[in-house]
């Protein structure tokens, strides 16, 4: 017998924000100590394998740098002077100065601020129960999925796909806008399957040579924001050489004569000039998708990080409509299954006491809306008091500085509930410290899988950190609507009442079970019985402004970015920060693989792997610029500059660069961190983040 079989299993899913949400098998050494956590074998999606961060996280759970107790500032903002409170004399000092807030400016002044620190239903939405029956102001989580949901639903009018196993079926897997390898390993274990047992090709587009292209037949580095270009370039193709299946266009797509029209310009030449592409790489690729029937995109995030990427994903799934690989197993586009799990959340988040006039505030804006603008405050006052719960915005919003210089607003009172100190916990008023996923109950729900799947607690805390859903009712007590719909109920209430207006079971018929396959028939899957738009068809005329999305702003907040740009047909559209003769260089802020936005940067193993912050530089623009490997250099725009590193690397194309990972802002030189030079404008036409977006100057650092 091993020894992993003699050990006590617990079994969990990872709470981080990652498309793979996988099914965890996790040694359990004692009632309040972990050991190594494993994939859960049993489980098709996760299949045994998670990524090596995550298998260490015996290193976050045991940091001898959590946070334990409450503390309450006493000196300075940010000047790290603080005092240990009682949970309950932290918990009466936020309500007060709540209370006090409210009582000044208003309700809409209270801005409880969250997102993605943990995928679990119930830690990480409940914040809106307390939102909406304080009037608080509205909360428009636009940071992450926008553009590249937006895209998606503009072709297939629905959240769903191919069920991604499907990949090991498939004879040509795309892997386009994801570092899988990095950000979710379990893409690579069925592609790599489909490559092995049916000696599938394995083609990757991205903006540089990561570690997911070094695993690929195909690697297809292109200029950042291009990815439009290339996908209408491939469909010119593939009309032009008879591959395109003019059946399939005729009864699945809205107007294929007229896309077929607009292509008639879009040549490799021209995409080749767009893209940095040879001509040669295009038509081969081309050529590949149009005459493998199985051929399986898988589209990524990277599209969600450019100001165009909503354009650049409707281009890219159009693909698979012109060649039908929708009508085959192992065959189709896939980017999210969000849409097929619909859970009723509306205890949780407290939806039936939402004021629909009450203001909503974006997300990515939060250095705008911090700093009083006008645009970015709609109308109401500003904010002068926040929770922020599972995210870290002065390290990973847009426009640092901005954000900063909000945070130090004598005006504005802070709470922030955390497992570390953070960049965000630094600037607070009032610091709580936080459980982790492994020390709670939750529910998660797998946007790159089919699954639902239980995390119960299976360790006790150390003494100190209490939950995010205890902070919530705590709270409600001392503001007045602990009487209101949905407060006074656990953790497993709520995952009882979510499940059960799903004729999903229970908490304890789930514990046992551990996850549901909620994988939609292949019909369903793959748009056979037609799309999700009323009249049933793949839309290659998007309709920019009418469409429906999962994350379309609300109404009072109106469109965003300049709509009047967004082409009518699949198309290349330059709204991005073009390089000009003062920033020649286009930046991307690309995953780190050790890291996980801004988690995991607190652990030893992840930071000595990293390094240190560095930016990669094609080897000709270091010569160009004379700096050698290792040199200090200084990257700048228009919003700020920081020090980085210079790393040699020839595997991205001249005139770009990247920055791997989200260090924090004390790892860097000058203690700003890598956002200080991402913006914060909302793209269009929903909003969103283009962190990957940003035109630069570089110079040796003095």
């Amino acid at each position: 017998m091993n020894q992993h079989a003699k050990l006590r299993i617990g079994h969990s899913a990872c709470p981080h924000d990652c498309p793979s949400t996988c099914a965890l098998e996790v040694e359990l050494l004692d009632g309040n100590r972990i050991g190594r956590v494993h994939g859960a074998k049993t489980n098709s999606y996760t299949a045994g394998v998670i990524c090596a961060k995550v298998a260490r996280y015996a290193d976050r759970v045991h940091h001898p740098d959590r946070l334990l107790k409450p503390l309450v500032r006493a000196g300075a903002k940010g000047d790290g002077v603080w005092k240990e409170a009682s949970w309950e004399a932290a918990l009466d000092l936020v309500a007060e100065k709540f209370i006090a807030a409210e009582d000044k400016y208003g309700s809409e002044t209270v801005w409880p601020y969250y997102y993605a620190g943990t995928m679990g239903l119930v830690q990480r939405d409940g914040i809106d129960r307390l939102r909406h029956a304080k009037k608080y102001s509205g909360f428009f989580g636009s940071i992450c999925t926008n553009l590249a949901w937006t895209g998606w639903m503009m072709g297939a009018g629905a959240l769903r796909g191919p069920d991604p196993r499907e990949m090991a079926k498939s004879d040509c897997v795309v892997i386009w806008g994801t570092n899988a390898v990095v950000t979710q390993v379990n893409v690579m274990t069925h592609a790599i399957k489909a490559r092995k047992e049916r000696g599938a090709r394995i083609v990757v587009i991205d903006v540089y040579e990561n570690a997911t292209m070094k695993q690929a037949d195909l690697g297809l580095v292109l200029r950042p924001g291009t990815d439009g270009a290339l996908a209408c370039a491939v469909m010119h193709v593939l009309f032009r050489e008879g591959m395109a299946d003019r059946a399939y266009l005729e009864k699945y797509t809205d107007d294929p004569k007229g896309l077929e029209a607009h292509l008639r310009t879009r040549t490799p030449e021209w995409a080749a000039g767009i893209t940095g592409l040879t001509v040669a790489e295009i038509e081969a690729f081309a050529r590949l998708v149009g005459t493998t029937k199985k051929t399986y995109f898988r589209l990524g995030y990277g599209f969600a990080r450019q100001r165009n990427g909503s354009v650049n994903m409707h281009a890219a799934a159009s693909i698979a409509a012109v060649t039908g690989c929708w009508q085959y197993e192992g065959g189709g586009a896939f980017h999210s299954n969000s849409g097929i799990f619909k859970l009723n959340q509306e205890v949780l988040e407290g939806t039936k006491m939402r004021d629909p006039s009450i203001r909503y505030l974006d997300h990515s804006r939060i250095g705008p809306v911090l700093t009083g603008a006008k645009d970015a405050l709609y109308g109401g006052p500003p904010v002068t008091a926040m929770l922020i719960q599972n995210t870290n915005p002065v390290n990973v919003a847009p426009e640092q500085r901005l954000v900063k210089q909000g945070f130090l607003r004598d005006d504005l009172f802070t709470c922030v509930h955390e497992q570390f100190m953070t960049d965000t916990a630094k600037l607070a008023d009032v610091v709580l410290p936080a459980t982790m996923f492994l020390e709670h109950d939750d529910l998660y729900k797998g946007g790159g899988n089919q699954h639902i799947t239980l995390g119960p607690k299976l360790i006790d805390p150390p003494e100190g950190p209490r939950t995010n859903h205890f902070v919530i009712e705590e709270l409600a007590k001392r503001l007045g609507v602990a009487d209101r719909p949905g407060f006074g109920l656990t953790e497993q209430q709520h995952i009882d009442i979510i499940l059960g207006k799903r004729g999903l079971g229970s908490f304890d018929s789930l514990k046992e079970d551990k996850w549901v396959d909620l994988q939609p028939d292949f019909d369903t899957a793959h748009f056979i019985k037609g799309f999700g738009h009323a009249d049933g068809k793949f839309r290659f005329r998007a309709d920019w402004t009418g469409q429906a999305a999962p994350n379309r702003p609300p109404k009072s907040m109106g469109l965003f970015g300049p709509v009047e740009r967004l082409p009518e047909f699949p198309d290349h559209v330059d709204l991005i920060e073009v390089a000009d003769a003062a920033h020649p260089f286009r930046l991307t802020t690309s995953p780190a693989r050790n890291f996980l936005n801004s988690t995991f940067s607190e652990t030893p193993v992840s930071k000595a792997k990293e390094g240190r912050p560095e930016l990669l530089l094609h080897p000709d623009d270091a010569a160009a610029h004379g700096l050698t490997d290792g040199d200090r250099v200084e990257v700048g725009n228009q919003r700020g500059e920081v020090v980085l590193h210079a790393k040699l690397f020839d595997g991205i194309k001249r005139g770009v660069v990247i920055a791997e990972g989200i260090w924090p802002n004390s790892a860097h030189e000058r203690g700003e961190g890598i956002n200080v030079l991402t913006g914060a404008d909302a793209p269009a036409p929903y909003g969103g983040a283009a962190f990957h977006d940003n035109k630069v100057w570089l110079r040796a650092a003095s």
